[in-house]
């Protein structure tokens, strides 16, 4: 059986990038066959916000959701994949273009999905959402934003500012997704971050299946 779903997440492994300051990726053993033990059981040492992950508004709002209590039809549900071709930032002028609806899940497919995740390190000059395109969409108020590196907020941008205009307009953000095998347009969204008590953001699966399969890969 044929399926129409892209799975759109990063792969996580030992020494995989990182926001510069977080916790370093380590997958080990704690049992192993290999070693005489009756399983193997997997030991994880990683940030909350490794990989393809979601954050909640108790990552930057005092007070905030946490992750644990993330309404379910948040991350789940009809979405759209938006490409942007500014290299630099996502801002208004070209969002203005895509009739952005209030409720929308949006999915920002930029450069970084196709360049971004083919090295291990750091890339400091990835494509992020300006502070004035977060207000254009908090002020659109969409459900959803999603974007294919390890931030909305750039590296040398105020984040912290960015981070919050969407998270108080109540906007929740799926950060580190790959969209390099997706084509622009309509598409269903399936992505649920781990359940954990109180959470700023936890690791999530993501997974998004194309209305139209047959323009499901590639540009």
């Amino acid at each position: 059986m044929v399926s129409d779903w892209i799975d759109v997440s990063v792969t996580l492994k030992t020494g995989m990038v990182t926001w510069p300051g977080d916790p370093p990726v380590r997958i080990s053993h704690a049992l192993s066959m290999e070693r005489g033990d009756p399983s193997t059981v997997s030991l994880l040492e990683m940030g909350a916000h490794t990989g393809t992950h979601m954050d909640a508004p108790a990552h930057f709002v005092r007070g905030g959701t946490g992750i644990g209590d993330i309404p379910l039809d948040a991350s789940i549900g009809p979405a759209r994949v938006i490409p942007i071709r500014d290299r630099t930032s996502i801002e208004p002028g070209e969002l203005e273009g895509h009739a952005i609806r209030p409720g929308e899940r949006v999915l920002f497919r930029t450069h970084n999905s196709e360049h971004c995740w083919d090295t291990g390190a750091f890339v400091e000059d990835f494509v992020y959402v300006s502070e004035a395109a977060a207000e254009y969409l908090a002020g659109r108020q969409v459900r959803l934003v999603g974007v294919d590196y390890l931030s909305v907020g750039g590296f040398h941008a105020d984040g912290v500012k960015i981070h919050r205009t969407l998270l108080n307009a109540g906007i929740w953000i799926i950060e580190g997704l790959n969209l390099k095998e997706v084509s622009p347009g309509p598409v269903d969204l399936v992505c649920l971050p781990l359940k954990i008590l109180g959470g700023d953001g936890a690791p999530a699966r993501a997974l998004v299946r194309p209305h139209n399969p047959s323009a499901g890969k590639g540009r």
